[in-house]
């Protein structure tokens, strides 16, 4: 399928375009949510 990533694929680049599965998107945007998180928790701590 043009586009469309299966789930085990995960994602798909073609044409200089990567496309995401809905899980891998959500996967991805999780883990970066928690890295904001860990960042702002460092940040009001003011341990650097």
């Amino acid at each position: 399928m043009f586009g469309k990533p299966s789930e085990k694929e995960g994602f798909v680049h073609e044409k200089g375009v990567t496309y995401f599965s809905k899980r891998t998107e959500q996967r991805i945007l999780f883990v970066m949510t928690l890295g904001m998180l860990l960042w702002g928790i460092l940040e009001s701590t003011n341990i650097f």
